[in-house]
């Protein structure tokens, strides 16, 4: 895939994936979702660290579509666009695992967008952050 000098690769169309797809450990993830609710987090003092300048603000939004929903870790800027009944477009989602359950963050990689407000309803009853998986070692 050569390019003349001065032109840009096409871009790729996303590939919009729904709630009830994410597995954990995966990256990539395109998705359209509404935010249910948020909740900020209070950061923790940990003993013999000197405290950044500025603490980093984060918040738990419960957000999904009509197939589920999931916790969104939301980190600073990111705060201010999951309010509540707010769609946004996540590129570049991934999923990390905290205490054994699915998470889904946008870190620098990714983006958040705002988006028109969705016409489907939230299927609330389908949480994938109350799976909990656990790590086994396969024998080869």
């Amino acid at each position: 895939m050569s390019t003349a000098a001065g032109e840009k690769p096409a871009l790729r169309k996303p590939v919009f994936t729904k709630v009830n797809q994410l597995r954990p450990v995966t990256s990539g993830h395109t998705l359209t979702v509404k935010v249910v609710s948020a909740a900020p987090v209070s950061g923790r003092v940990r003993p013999g660290v000197a405290a950044p300048s500025r603490p980093p603000r984060i918040a738990e939004c419960l957000v999904g579509d009509e197939t589920g929903v999931i916790v969104f870790t939301a980190r600073n800027e990111q705060v201010d666009l999951l309010k509540p009944g707010a769609t946004v477009i996540l590129r570049n989602a991934k999923i990390d695992m905290f205490k054994g359950s699915m998470r889904l963050a946008v870190d620098k990689w990714g983006r958040i967008e705002a988006a028109e407000p969705a016409n489907f309803t939230v299927k609330e009853d389908e949480n994938l952050s109350l799976v909990e998986y656990e790590l086994v070692n396969v024998a080869e």
